[in-house]
């Protein structure tokens, strides 16, 4: 895409990648790519599919973009490289033509997350905290370029209390052991192909923000179609959790602790819903307390906006499971929003992001 000054690349192999052939480069008409904050990633690539001897498909005979294959996309903006996403190949799907040129190859994956979902296991983990059983599952991965990045827990539970066990795929237990925290588990690439960061802690709703987002703003406007705002009153959710003491048999509720999400709005919206989640009346007060702090957080986010940012104008690559701020949509919208969602459409001359972003209220903070 030289007119954009944007480049792309694709990296296809069984273990380590290596640059996709001409062939496929050449065939490439669209590239998807799809990064939220908590399901997998996926993308998808169509190409169109050309026959040689009047019944071979080149681009599949050569098995670059075989299932299982490692896939790695990346986008070099200017002097930036950008990983956006580093997976496995999932599946395919052709369409054939009557015509040449017509047939048409989809090629769909998910990120390297998906390895981790592959393999149902049970096994215990002795006197381990559930940062430390992390921390195990994650070196069994180390091939797939993982580099942990595990926030530690200190509950050690002895044998004589409890033993933790696995009963599931990987993927299963560490997200359970995440939400038992008030934690999120994701995988992302970082700024080198082929290494990614296994991320196991608090979302990143802190730090410095990415660059605007802007609209109505003239020359700055990197925001070319309207935005959609979703205020939504009956999302947030207010828990009522408590638990049962031992003794007297009698139920004690437990507060939803405060400040531990920092909010990004001005006026966060009330909670209208009081829910009662299950399944607490066993738990220690600490763990409840935990509990309420989680559904509380997954139900806090009424404000929903949606559009779409040209990567040119933008200058770099809207990523998810951070901040950026909003300008030009008025002053009850603007300001700090968690990015949710991006997906990331490519073809020829072409590099569109489209965006779902959150937070809990109106106004700036």
């Amino acid at each position: 895409m030289p007119d954009l000054g944007i480049r792309l690349q694709l990296l296809a192999g069984p273990t380590v990648p290596v640059p996709a052939p001409f062939a496929v480069m050449d065939a490439l008409i669209e590239l998807t790519v799809t990064n939220r904050d908590k399901a997998i990633d996926g993308f998808q690539l169509k190409l169109t599919l050309g026959r040689t001897n009047g019944s071979n498909y080149p681009i599949l005979g050569d098995g670059a973009l075989d299932p299982p294959n490692r896939v790695i996309v990346a986008v070099l903006i200017g002097f930036s490289l950008q990983v956006l996403i580093d997976g496995i190949v999932t599946q395919h799907q052709v369409t054939p033509g009557n015509r040449p040129g017509q047939t048409v190859l989809v090629v769909t994956g998910e990120d390297i997350t998906r390895r981790l979902d592959l393999e149902e296991k049970k096994r215990t983990f002795e006197n381990q905290s559930d940062s430390a059983i992390v921390e195990t599952i994650l070196r069994e991965y180390l091939t797939y370029g993982l580099v942990p990045e595990v926030t530690s827990t200190h509950d050690s539970p002895s044998v004589s209390d409890r033993v933790p066990s696995q009963r599931g795929t990987d993927l299963s237990y560490i997200r359970e052991l995440a939400v038992r925290n008030q934690f999120v588990f994701y995988i992302e690439p970082t700024g080198v192909p082929g290494i990614n960061t296994a991320h196991w802690g608090k979302d990143n709703r802190q730090g410095t923000p990415q660059p605007f987002l802007t609209l109505n703003m003239g020359a700055l406007t990197n925001v070319d179609e309207p935005i959609a705002v979703t205020f939504n009153a009956m999302g947030p959710e207010e828990p009522q959790i408590s638990i049962l003491d031992p003794f007297t048999k009698l139920a004690i509720p437990v507060p939803i602790p405060t400040g531990f999400t920092p909010s990004l709005s001005g006026r966060p919206a009330a909670a209208l819903r009081k829910t009662q989640p299950t399944d607490t009346a066993n738990l220690s007060a600490v763990q409840a307390a935990l509990r309420a702090l989680t559904a509380s957080a997954e139900a806090s986010d009424a404000v929903t906006v949606t559009g779409e940012v040209d990567a040119v104008r933008y200058g770099r690559v809207l990523q998810s499971r951070r901040l950026v701020e909003l300008r030009g949509a008025g002053e009850i919208y603007d300001g700090k929003y968690y990015v949710r969602e991006v997906t990331h459409q490519i073809r020829r001359g072409s590099y569109r992001q489209t965006f779902t972003l959150t937070r809990e209220g109106l106004g700036a903070s």
